[in-house]
């Protein structure tokens, strides 16, 4: 079968415009491909300003200097300043903007339920719009350059909300239409001609948006929706970046040969959304990019090993953790009564392949099992038969939207909001919170029918989404909303039981930057949730397998910090370290999970 390759990406084939930004699923390598292009750039004369609003972003220890929201010279370097903008810290100060008005004024209940509105991943994301507008409207700034990169970029929703005409209008006060991410663009105010200005930069001739993705389904899939939105809305400047991609040459054992084999067959079933893009790919490097050596060799021609050892590696991270296996995790979250476990992490760390290991494992013991995923049952029967311990019950997160959506909807036309209100509350049930929530009321259902035995949840709502459901229901008791506001029975019993000691949740991560500061992230999340977390699992590791491949060796070396520092912040936690496989949804690839 032909081999399926694209052009190395060099800084010629970018687009001649001011204002480039990168954009793509997280742990893609976004941070370091606009580093990197940043570093050439200064390298060849231009005058660069580089501005991270990514809360996983390492600005400062790839420079090793201090940032700040305003820009700085980097050191050594002629003609590039670095501008690092914390968005949680700008998410914290834009909510306490937004709320303080009201403080004294409405109950504590309402101002907490305010406060939560305002604390999702939504209110981040324009925070930090907030913050780069700046950037974009600034005409003296702008002159002082000649490339202004940003690691980041917004989101089709993002976009579309800032559009739309109930956003300025202080909307969070009356919303009564259900627990979602409504409000958090009603700290705006005066600004609304400068975002304007700044989305239309986003539409105009002098700014192009860089897709970047690794060769594997989910990020294609995510890069593909992110460029059909972006399209939709005037965005029409893209192209696309593969990173990561191993060179046929490169595949020279078992292990270096299987990589290959994934990455060819996620290039064959490429979106058909990206099919017109200018594509482009960077190879496979084995070493972090945390300095600037390391940015000027990721688009270079130079050996992968310039930063790598040949040292082989087979390292199982032997006393540095609390290390077990996942038959026994299993077996011991049974042992102490656990009911429902859930697999938590950001998508593609392999939350539905653990959840159906773990399944197999307790069923093993003579329990009945109740594993329910939104991956499809079909997909997973591949993978375990049902039996008469083991149930598969799948949910269609589409579906469970679309029934979402239309059910709020359907309750604010019938209190007579206005056209423009119903818009702003159809884009807003697009936000990633509010489809949680949707498949959330689903999986409640499931486990309020499955008293009798242990439920496997391969997904399961954030801290955030929980607070807002709890919210919802304190809100509408304490300052008498309006019954749009309810939470259904099931929801409302399952609440409690995930702040009680019959639940356990299974963070899933990977050993590289970007999968650990989400996954330390969504652990604060929960925290403030009240639902402690059970157990770690580090997952697709190169550092539990034997390799003879060099590049491979060297890339399991950079996992450490990573393995060490997940074990270093939770020393009284138990800790799976699981090996990459080929192809983990496959029979035998559970009992080697297990094992």
């Amino acid at each position: 079968m032909e081999t399926i390759s694209y052009p190395q990406f060099r800084v010629d084939d970018l687009p001649p415009v001011k204002y480039l930004f990168f954009t793509g699923k997280g742990g893609v390598g976004k941070t370091s491909l606009a580093c990197s292009v940043a570093v050439t750039l200064a390298d060849a004369g231009q005058r660069v300003l580089l501005i991270s609003t990514d809360p996983a972003s390492n600005l400062q220890d790839v420079f090793s200097m201090k940032l700040s929201s305003q820009p700085t010279p980097v050191a050594g370097l002629t003609g590039l300043d670095a501008a690092n903008i914390d968005p949680v810290a700008a998410a914290a100060a834009y909510r306490e903007r937004t709320v303080a008005p009201y403080r004294g004024l409405l109950p504590d209940a309402a101002i907490r339920d305010m406060e939560e509105q305002l604390s999702g991943s939504c209110t981040v994301e324009i925070a930090a719009f907030d913050e780069f507008a700046s950037f974009l409207t600034d005409a003296a700034r702008a002159a002082a350059y000649d490339r202004i990169l940003f690691d980041t970029a917004p989101t089709g929703h993002t976009l579309r909300l800032l559009q739309l005409p109930s956003a300025w209008k202080g909307f969070l006060e009356t919303n009564k239409d259900g627990a979602s991410c409504l409000g958090q663009l009603s700290g705006l105010g005066e600004k609304k001609a400068q975002y304007q200005a700044a989305v239309e930069h986003l539409q105009g001739p002098s700014t192009a948006m860089i897709l970047v993705a690794r060769p594997d389904d989910t990020p294609l899939k995510e890069a593909a929706r992110a460029s059909h939105e972006l399209m939709a809305l005037g965005v029409s400047r893209q192209m696309l970046v593969l990173n990561a991609v191993l060179p046929e040459t490169a595949a020279v054992d078992a292990v270096t040969k299987a990589i290959f084999a994934k990455q060819q067959a996620a290039l064959r079933t490429f979106p058909q959304e990206l099919a017109d893009l200018p594509t482009y790919a960077v190879p496979f490097r084995s070493y972090n990019i945390t300095s600037i050596d390391a940015m000027r060799s990721m688009l270079q021609n130079s050996p992968t090993s310039t930063f790598a050892t040949n040292e082989q590696q087979t390292i199982f991270a032997g006393g540095m953790l609390h290390q077990t296996n996942l038959r026994d995790l299993a077996r011991t979250l049974r042992t102490q009564g656990k009911r429902i476990l859930f697999t938590m992490g950001k998508g593609g760390v392999g939350k539905t392949t653990v959840a159906a290991a773990v399944a197999q494992a307790l069923a093993e013991t003579g329990s009945r099992v109740l594993l329910a995923t939104t991956d499809p049952a079909a997909h997973l029967r591949y993978v375990i038969e049902e039996n008469d311990r083991l149930v598969i019950r799948s949910i269609d997160p589409v579906a469970e939207l679309a029934r979402y959506r239309a059910e709020v909807l359907a309750k604010a036309r019938a209190t007579g909001a206005a056209q423009a209100d119903i818009d702003y509350i159809e884009e807003d049930l697009r936000s990633p919170c509010t489809q949680e929530i949707a498949v959330f009321r689903a999986f409640a259902d499931i486990v309020a029918e499955a008293d009798d035995a242990i439920v496997v949840i391969d997904t399961a709502p954030t801290g955030h989404a929980l607070l807002l459901l709890d919210s919802a229901q304190s809100y509408h008791r304490e300052v008498e909303r309006s019954e749009h506001g309810d939470i259904p029975d099931s929801v409302r019993a399952l609440l409690p039981r995930l702040r009680s000691d019959e639940t356990a949740v299974l963070i899933l991560t990977l050993a590289e930057t970007t999968p650990v500061a989400e996954s330390l992230r969504l652990e604060q999340d929960l925290s403030r949730a009240g639902v402690p977390v059970a157990a770690w699992i580090i997952n697709r590791s190169f550092a539990r397998i034997g390799t003879e491949s060099p590049l491979i060796a060297a890339k399991a070396k950079t996992e450490l910090p990573w393995i060490h520092q997940v074990a270093e912040r939770h020393p009284e936690l138990p800790i799976v370290l699981l090996p990459w496989l080929p192809e983990q949804l496959a029979g035998t690839a559970l009992v080697e999970l297990l094992a």
